[in-house]
């Protein structure tokens, strides 16, 4: 297959860690090895560009600590491109569909994230959220209302965008996909040295610290389990859960953000990999961690509902309540070798390379 040019434009890349950013650097990877090119345009930061990465002037975001707003710059050397692709309906997704009106290119917009999902960092009050909220989801519309196709990650996803949001443009699914060649069991007792990890079972996460990801609930539901709670990453949420784990009878460890080459190492070394988010698109560290053959306790809402097979790759509680969760991560260690073992028979099936199959058909049908 010809592949075309593609400018991917993003609200949100490196330095900053999250789901987003690893997907697009690794359908960046992959199209680039099958003969393709993919560049990215994103707000500029301490990231130092290689080849075909175009930062744009940049400003903090006030309202969500270490996201910047890129200036909706359309740099000269994307002007080539084939396909515009955009990752975020702000800034630079603008910027994106300005290059591609100005060229009569294809449009397509990945969903990755909900925008209603931070209408409590805007808001103080209830109604004024659910304000925020209703707005975000008329701006989302109205967005992928003049895109050409719209890539969801997960099925529940698409149903959001279709039905929710009501959007008129054609929605396809593409998994974010999961680099079965990196997320692979691996040694980890120099991984536990390394960190200072005691001996006995290990519950973790890693990602962003978000409000809006319930991970206190881990904490919470720890409490009165055998067990040692392993966080990774950072962000606003993270004194929030470092005060309920000094509250509460656990001992939990907090890692920082570690170096992506530390994370087949953090997954493997884990039992369980503890997952209470109710706002996921997809659920991408559920996936990493099932690569790795950790099995995930998490919640049944959103994409999690389908991203994790109950009693094969893990166990799901119903959101909000604690007591169901500490039964799922309880039943989930109790399982962990059999559930490992259907993880590792189910890496073919989850592999990026089947999602950039997709991705690559989804452009050619635009062209």
């Amino acid at each position: 297959m010809d592949l075309p040019r593609v400018a991917a434009f993003t609200d949100s890349y490196l330095p900053t860690h999250n789901g987003v950013t690893y997907t697009i650097q690794t359908w960046r990877d992959r199209w680039h090895r099958r003969g393709g090119r993919m560049d990215v345009v994103y707000p500029g930061s301490d990231h130092e560009p290689v080849e075909g990465e175009y930062p744009v002037s940049s400003l903090p975001f006030p309202f969500y600590e270490g996201f910047r707003v890129g200036v909706p710059g359309v740099p000269e050397a994307v002007d080539s491109a084939e396909v515009v692709h955009a990752h975020s309906p702000f800034s630079l997704g603008l910027a994106g569909l300005r290059l591609a009106r100005k060229h009569d290119l294809p449009m397509v917009a990945s969903y990755h994230t909900p925008t209603s999902e931070y209408a409590e960092y805007l808001a103080f009050t209830r109604p004024i959220e659910r304000a925020v909220e209703r707005s975000a989801e008329e701006y989302e519309r109205r967005f992928l209302d003049r895109t050409d196709v719209v890539v969801a990650p997960s099925e529940r996803t698409a149903d959001h965008v279709r039905d929710t949001l009501a959007t008129t443009t054609p929605v396809e699914v593409v998994s974010n996909g999961v680099d079965t060649d990196f997320f692979r069991p691996v040694e980890t007792e120099r991984f536990r040295e390394r960190h200072d990890l005691p001996d006995g079972p290990l519950v973790g996460y890693t990602g962003r610290h978000g409000y809006e990801k319930n991970l206190p609930a881990i904490v919470e539901a720890a409490d009165g389990l055998d067990v040692t709670l392993v966080f990774s990453g950072d962000g606003p949420a993270r004194e929030d859960i470092e005060r309920a784990a000094a509250d509460a009878d656990v001992d939990a460890h907090f890692l920082g953000w570690l170096d992506r080459e530390e994370l087949p190492s953090f997954y493997t070394a884990l039992d369980v990999f503890a997952f209470p988010s109710p706002v996921e698109t997809q659920g991408i560290a559920a996936l990493e961690a099932n690569a790795c053959g950790t099995p995930v306790a998490g919640v049944a809402s959103a994409a999690l509902a389908d991203t994790i097979d109950q009693g094969e790759t893990g166990y799901k509680a119903p959101p909000d309540d604690v007591a169901a969760f500490r039964d799922v991560i309880a039943r989930t260690l109790a399982e962990r070798d059999r559930l490992s073992e259907e993880c590792l028979a189910r890496r073919d099936a989850i592999s990026v390379e089947h999602s950039v199959d997709r991705l690559a058909g989804v452009y050619d049908q635009l062209r």
